[in-house]
């Protein structure tokens, strides 16, 4: 069956009790709570909210799958469960706009147009671009629409480290919602798979994934600025701003790229980051990024499996500390948060592609 042929398949349950889930083991800072909104989306990635508060998730299944959640008795809890589309491949990215979600395959996206309004009977998609890479390794696509409402899509560099053979490998790429006026926003980029932007300056910050084979600790993940399109940011001559490459280091120094805003920890495999803006946590959580660390693959101690709280300052990062802890218990991990994503409420999803989960974040100050 094609991918397309397959949208026409549909699943629809009711959520159900978090069975296998921990959530006694997570920690949060005091007043903080947190409980399931999901335990029926397998593989869940990335997500996006429609205009009518559709959430939108996509998933690691394979084949890969999107689904469609809503929360219709308002309490907190997603009481109808909808497979809208099946058979794709790394079905990673979804974003909304204009009454049509938009996915990432790893080698296209498409377009299902007023999707809300036909949740159980999902259209015919629409091929917004097939001209996307085919290689894999770093095929996970975050999408997202800019300010500037050109599509935002990374290409990730199609191996640990090399000299990719195009430029728009590497990269984040930007184009119209129909496809066209294709260009590269920013380079040296390993592998993204979170951004947003700043509520205010409107600049585009990111998470990249640092190389692997050097060491446990090094070279660190990194969060990264884009005041502008046409910057470089390192890879593959230097990782972290400072570390030269062992293969290409010698052909550019790391003076010659834009540093990161911040290192994380080496190997955390940060994805998803917003922005909070709402107003149900504290005043000072306001202009925060929430970032989801996947964990560690590869390291002989494993690290990250969390959520990350980065505090800005003068428009830049002077913090980085845990928000959420507790899904890696010594060196076994039950969860692995993969994106962050404000309700209008002010509360906040976060993914689990390991646990099929979505949790939902609220606030309550005690008294």
């Amino acid at each position: 069956m094609t991918a397309l042929a397959a949208l026409a398949g549909l699943s629809c349950f009711a959520a159900s009790g978090p069975a296998g889930l921990q959530l006694a083991a997570l920690k949060l800072p005091p007043g903080f709570h947190i409980a399931i909104f999901s335990d029926q989306v397998p593989g869940a990635r990335s997500m996006t909210l429609g205009a009518k508060g559709t959430l939108f998730v996509g998933t690691r299944e394979s084949p890969g799958a999107v689904y469609a959640l809503r929360d219709e008795d308002h309490d907190g809890r997603a009481d109808k469960v909808v497979t809208i589309a099946k058979g794709l491949r790394m079905p990673n990215g979804v974003a909304f706009r204009d009454g049509s979600l938009y996915i990432a395959e790893v080698s296209r996206i498409l377009r299902l147009d007023r999707i809300e309004e036909q949740l159980d009977s999902p259209p015919q998609a629409v091929v917004v671009t097939s001209a996307l890479p085919t290689e894999e390794g770093h095929g996970w696509k975050f999408i997202a629409f800019g300010p500037d409402g050109l599509l935002y899509v990374p290409i990730g560099a199609p191996c640990n480290v090399c000299k990719p053979k195009e430029r728009r490998y590497a990269a984040i790429t930007r184009m119209r919602p129909d496809g066209g006026g294709f260009e590269v926003f920013a380079e040296g980029i390993r592998n993204t798979v979170g951004f947003d932007w700043h509520p205010e300056t409107k600049e585009l910050w990111f998470t990249d994934n640092g190389r692997d084979l050097l060491s446990d600790d090094t070279p660190p993940d990194e969060l990264n600025r884009a005041p502008r399109a046409g910057l470089h940011f390192g890879f593959p001559f230097c990782h972290g701003g400072t570390i030269s490459d062992p293969e290409f280091g010698a052909e550019r120094p790391c003076t010659a790229f834009v540093a990161p805003e911040r290192n994380l920890g080496p190997h955390v495999a940060a994805l998803g980051m917003r922005f909070y803006r709402g107003s149900m946590f504290p005043a000072a959580y306001r202009g925060r990024i929430l970032m989801a660390e996947h964990g560690s693959w590869n390291r002989s101690s494993k690290i990250g499996y969390r959520v990350m709280q980065v505090r800005l300052e003068g428009g830049h990062a002077v913090s980085y500390e845990p928000f959420i802890e507790g899904w890696l218990q010594g060196q076994s991990a039950w969860g692995r948060p993969v994106d962050v994503l404000e309700l209008p409420d002010g509360s906040v999803l976060v993914s689990d592609d390991k646990a099929g989960a979505i949790y939902r974040v609220t606030y309550k100050e005690a008294r």
